[in-house]
């Protein structure tokens, strides 16, 4: 089974978000399964400063858009037994950022990612790997399939191709003036309801969902949440009318990096017969921060993008209630300025009570989890999340509401049966946070029913064999038919 990744960010070349962990790890777990998997991505400049043992592929190609000759090399890196494509236009590609400045995104993103989908296609013929399933994810992919299926349409090297297109979040759509079309090489005809217009642009995210053979989420509960007008976008008839072909596979976790066992970032390691180690994070956690951290008291942690999507307002409204369950509590992310500056202001007013860092450190965002006892995910909707399967390997449970992948992966906990993983609640509004941050709070104070829940958030099995595995019966499905 060959099959081609197309993803605009990949670890550990580039990142901004969940995106690059999928299409760095996936891929090597599909390998494990036996399939030949190559990745395709741009060659941006964080991934040159990185300094890799690069191989040159292609030395000096071209595409011809509407007369206009655009030159671009390609370069290999070979890693877990993945080989890794980048496509090098440093015109499109040697910029500070993936997309765009504080400022906004970068005007030319739909030629940039235009340009990046049909050197793709042209690199996979170049290389000789007729793909048995090209797999592209997110608008920056999504045009691949517009290409096969009218520029490339009838070209032979793609005549057993069946295409996979992942949507990871819905509300990010790539919408660009009308010209795009020509400007990347696709007919102008395209612009139209039934193909790529949407509300009078482009809409880049249309291709994928129109044009694939088949449509995934990164959860089962959002591949249904997005057919409805609530969670659609817009595009929820678009979707409904696709709903044969739309599938929810819950995203994984690599827990070769996310395991308390092995984990150097942290204080001290421990395991689930052994969590004298989790104290010894939590204690450094709370010396870190300057925090006074009652051990009859829970700590509740936050790893988080600081903005409403991720309900952060909610959290701000009830942070009064929240404190006055006993938590402490400690945020790391950046965001909306409004929500940074109302924390800024909560934590010098809660010097001992709530720990903030306004940034992203790895080493410290490992500590939270691991040293925290509840972690909070308020968000207003989640394609997947990874952070409450992160938490639940170090024993951090989870209070989250129930939607998209956190609805799929937390289980209520039922003190009476001793089985669930975690804590939920419906509505996005600060009541029903802090009511079920109460019955986790009241939770913690009863020591053998906690032990319980701790043990059964560590033993829940997030990881991505069981995601590949789920993905390669659909490549298979496809090729078949």
């Amino acid at each position: 089974m060959k099959v081609a990744f197309l993803a605009s960010e990949v670890i550990p070349y580039a990142k901004t978000g969940g995106l690059a962990d999928v299409a760095g790890a996936l891929p090597k777990f599909l390998t494990g399964l036996g399939a030949d998997v190559r990745v395709f991505m741009p060659f941006y400049r964080e991934v040159g400063k990185k300094n890799l043992p690069l191989v040159s592929v292609i030395d000096s190609a071209s595409l011809e858009v509407n007369g206009e000759t655009l030159a671009y090399r390609v370069l290999a890196h070979c890693a877990d037994g993945v080989t890794t494509y980048f496509v090098d236009r440093p015109e499109y590609f040697d910029r500070d950022q993936l997309y765009g400045t504080p400022a906004g995104d970068y005007p030319d993103n739909g030629e940039r990612f235009g340009f990046f989908c049909r050197a793709a296609l042209e690199t996979m013929r170049t290389v000789g790997f007729p793909p048995d399933v090209i797999h592209a994810h997110d608008w920056q992919s999504a045009l691949t399939f517009a290409y096969l299926k009218f520029p490339y349409a009838g070209d032979a090297f793609f005549g057993r191709t069946r295409t996979v297109f992942t949507i990871h979040n819905l509300a990010y759509q790539g919408l660009f003036d009308k010209a795009v079309l020509g400007s990347v090489g696709l007919p102008s005809s395209l612009f139209n309801m039934n193909d790529l217009e949407f509300f009078g642009q482009v809409n880049a995210l249309k291709a994928g969902i129109l044009y694939s053979s088949a449509v995934t989420t990164v959860s089962p509960r959002y591949s249904r949440e997005i057919q409805t007008p609530a969670f659609g976008c817009g595009l929820d008839g678009l979707l409904r009318s696709r709903s044969g072909a739309l599938h929810g596979i819950l995203n994984g976790v690599d827990y070769r990096d996310w395991d308390p066992a092995t984990d150097k970032l942290i204080p001290h390691k421990f395991a689930p017969a052994d969590l004298a180690g989790k104290k010894v994070c939590r204690d450094e956690l709370a010396r870190e921060f300057g925090l006074a951290a009652p051990a009859d008291l829970p700590v509740a942690g936050m790893v988080t993008r600081l903005a409403g999507q991720k309900g952060l307002d909610i959290v701000c409204e009830a942070l009064d209630a929240l404190l006055g369950l006993g938590l402490t509590l400690v945020i790391l992310g950046t965001g909306e300025q409004k929500i940074q500056d109302f924390l800024l202001a909560a934590q010098k007013k809660h010097p001992k009570r709530i720990g903030l860092k306004i940034a992203f450190d790895e080493r410290i965002a490992h500590t939270i989890y691991a040293g925290s006892d509840l972690f909070l995910i308020p968000s207003r909707y989640e394609p997947c999340g990874l952070t409450q399967m992160y938490a639940m390997k170090y024993g951090t449970v989870p209070v989250v509401r129930a939607t998209g992948g956190l609805d799929d992966s937390v289980q209520e906990f039922d003190a009476k049966t001793g089985s669930g993983n975690g804590f939920k609640f419906a509505e996005a509004a600060p009541g029903p946070l802090v009511e079920a941050a109460g019955r986790a709070a009241a939770g913690f104070k009863r020591p053998a029913e906690w032990r319980t829940l701790v043990g059964n958030a560590m033993a829940a099995d997030f990881s991505w064999s069981r995601s590949a595995a789920e993905y390669l019966a659909l490549y298979k499905k496809l090729a078949a038919a």
